[in-house]
């Protein structure tokens, strides 16, 4: 658990990438922002950050061939993180803007925040509940508070279920299966919480 990991940060110019290297280093992980072929075929685990709307973010990362760099990484077990926007690309489809397919590596679709009338986006911090035990989690407490901004929720199956929060009603805001994870909240400005969620997927990667 003691070797530093190379994670690489998949670029396609949606998302605050800078912030989330800069929470992977204070973690002790090798951080790089790329979205070189031959720089994420050589990285230890992926983090597929994003903020923005679903369907432009699936134009872009297929230009890119970022879905076939991430499904090929996938099926080789290099571990893989989503953050926002990038938990719900790793969805079957979004109803954002009309609808679009997403990355398919985890099952369910995207639907609106079911805020029961709050206000959307919903923003801040939300405590968050652990629905069954899992190595991304380790040592983060029952109800920890982590920072949320998002329109969308990701619905998945039970089995992919990993945590959920609060906001006019209960939702899904961690998923995982193998080794594909996606949050919903930004661990990078989650504070102590958010630093240790990180430091957990750097010692998986390593």
């Amino acid at each position: 658990m003691g070797s530093s990991p190379q994670l690489a940060i998949l670029d396609y110019g949606m998302g605050n990438l800078r912030s989330v290297e800069k929470a992977l280093e204070k973690v002790g992980a090798r951080a790089f922002v790329t979205s070189d072929e031959e720089e994420i075929a050589a990285a230890d685990g992926l983090i597929l950050p994003g903020v923005g709307a679903f369907p432009k973010a699936m134009e872009r990362i297929r230009e890119l061939e970022l879905d076939r760099m991430l499904r090929e990484a996938v099926e080789r077990d290099v571990p893989v993180l989503g953050i926002c926007l990038g938990l719900q690309l790793l969805f079957d489809s979004t109803i954002e803007l009309g609808g679009a397919e997403g990355l398919g590596l985890l099952t369910g679709d995207v639907v609106q925040v079911p805020a029961g009338g709050r206000k959307i986006p919903h923003i801040g911090w939300a405590e968050v509940t652990w629905e069954k035990p899992d190595p991304l989690i380790n040592g983060l407490r029952p109800g920890e508070p982590l920072y949320f901004v998002h329109s969308f929720v990701v619905s998945p199956t039970e089995d992919e279920l990993v945590g959920t929060a609060s906001y006019g009603s209960r939702f899904a805001c961690v998923a995982g299966k193998g080794k594909v994870w996606g949050v919903q909240f930004h661990p990078e400005k989650s504070s102590a919480a958010g630093l240790r969620l990180l430091r957990n997927f750097k010692e998986i990667c390593s």
